[in-house]
């Protein structure tokens, strides 16, 4: 079996080193170009990792300097591509100027083969190792498909959801407006048996009252005015597939009776019919309701709730998750930066501490909003506070020593209170001993009242 080699783009006018550097690099796939349009051409064509290029490339009509504009074409299209600058003997500043401008390497003609090679192999190589660390990345911040997360309580979710989701089970995902439900039930769907049939979502809020039943469960020819054709409903497209009724709390009363008839016997009836047709079919729901409350007040089935509530799966807001507002805003920075072809590669210091300290009321929908906004308004590299429109972040007090201090005492607070200010039981609760917890009582000025009584405080 023929092993293929690595593709090679050189970006060179000069037809001689042309010759000499096809024959020279015979270990490579030897792509050619000696202008930047054809260039870019083939970049796209080939996907390249790796590209020599020589920066004197002729000027443009407009006397515009090619061998710049080349490189950032290139990394805009790629930003992961390694290009290795050719400059003549003393062009030493322009060379120090493309490495800057994010090229990873210079090489000054005449042209020593021995060296060159050294400095290709080794862009490769560093590719290659930059590639696979890539990927692992990927792997751990995307435990599932299009969920991007580090936070512990997020990892755990995923791990639900992998042992939910090879059964029947009708689950409902609860979580504020924004925080990723629709990104779950897709991973639950993709994760079962079910994968290869349609996923149909209903957003039950969405539908006019009078509407929701025949988008539901279809309608029969004539069974209202306009209904001039039988229509499959919601239900009936995703059977053998999955059905995320999303809003489910916003549902109207008189409805939730028949979806409960559905769920319990999986038959449902055409608006304007009497056939009882069989579905097979996941359900799962979402909602940004308190359930449990609207059952009190009468608002929602107290039978459909524990229906469709077999399994519950809390999913936290994006102000609770750890790490998560960063790994987020850089995932959604990377995209939109491809997509919108901007030149954006980073956030300043400044943007950092704005997002870990802004709260996020409407979660990723909302973060996915504001860094979209902000790579497109972005006048330079990096995205700064005022390109997001938030807030001066202040001082996020990082200080691991006051973090430790605040969780001591937070610990100190916690363990007191569930044991009624009992310092024996407290301390076994801490895993200390009495005279240390009446140290650290001390150390944060809190009250000994507690254990004047005890001889060991009294020694201390």
């Amino acid at each position: 079996m023929q092993v293929q080699k690595p593709t090679l783009l050189i970006v060179e006018d000069d037809l001689g080193l042309q010759s000499q550097l096809r024959w020279h690099f015979d270990q490579y796939e030897t792509v050619f170009a000696d202008n930047r349009q054809d260039a870019i051409a083939a970049l796209r064509l080939h996907e390249t990792s790796v590209v020599i290029q020589d920066l004197g490339l002729p000027p443009d009509p407009d006397g515009v300097d090619e061998g710049f504009k080349c490189i950032q074409e290139i990394l805009r299209i790629s930003p992961n591509t390694k290009i290795i600058v050719m400059t003549g003997k003393t062009d030493q500043e322009n060379a120090i100027r493309a490495v800057s401008m994010g090229a990873y390497d210079f090489y000054q003609k005449p042209v020593d083969p021995t060296t060159l090679d050294l400095i290709v192999q080794r862009a490769f190589h560093i590719f290659e190792l930059e590639d696979v660390n890539r990927r692992l990345q990927f792997t751990q911040q995307e435990p599932l498909e299009g969920l991007i997360t580090n936070d512990p309580a997020m990892l755990k979710i995923c791990r639900q959801l992998e042992k939910i989701s090879p059964t029947n089970v009708t689950c409902t995902l609860l979580g504020e407006s924004g925080t990723g439900k629709e990104v779950l039930a897709r991973a639950i769907h993709n994760l079962s048996p079910r994968k290869t049939k349609r996923f149909v979502a209903i957003n039950c809020a969405a539908v006019p009252e009078n509407l929701i039943e025949s988008e539901l469960f279809g309608y029969e020819k004539g069974a209202f005015t306009g209904a001039s054709k039988t229509t499959l409903g919601k239900v009936e497209t995703a059977n053998e597939g999955t059905l995320f009724l999303d809003e489910i709390g916003d549902m109207p009363l008189n409805l939730q009776a028949k979806l409960l008839r559905f769920l319990q016997q999986r038959v449902i009836e055409r608006v304007g019919g009497r056939q009882e047709i069989a579905v097979d079919v996941r359900v799962i729901c979402a909602t940004n309701k308190d359930l449990e409350s609207m059952v009190k007040e009468g608002t929602f089935r107290e039978d459909l709730f524990y229906r469709i509530c077999e399994m519950t799966i809390n999913i936290p807001p994006l102000r609770n998750r750890i790490g998560d507002k960063v790994l987020l805003a850089r995932h959604f920075k990377l995209r939109f930066a491809k997509e919108y072809g901007q030149l954006v590669t980073g956030f300043t210091p400044d943007a950092i501490a704005a997002i870990e300290n802004h709260d996020w009321p409407g979660n990723i929908r909302e973060m996915e909003n504001k860094i979209k906004r902000a790579v497109i308004m972005a006048d330079g590299k990096n995205v700064t506070r005022e390109d997001l429109g938030l807030a001066e972040a202040g001082d996020l007090s990082l200080n691991l020593r006051h973090v430790r201090q605040e969780a001591e005492r937070n610990a100190l607070l916690r363990a007191l209170s569930m044991t009624d200010n009992n310092f024996s039981a407290a301390a076994k609760l801490l895993g200390i001993t009495r005279p240390t917890l009446y140290d650290l009582l001390k150390k944060f000025d809190m009250p000994l009242a507690g254990a004047l009584n005890d001889p060991e405080a009294k020694s201390n």
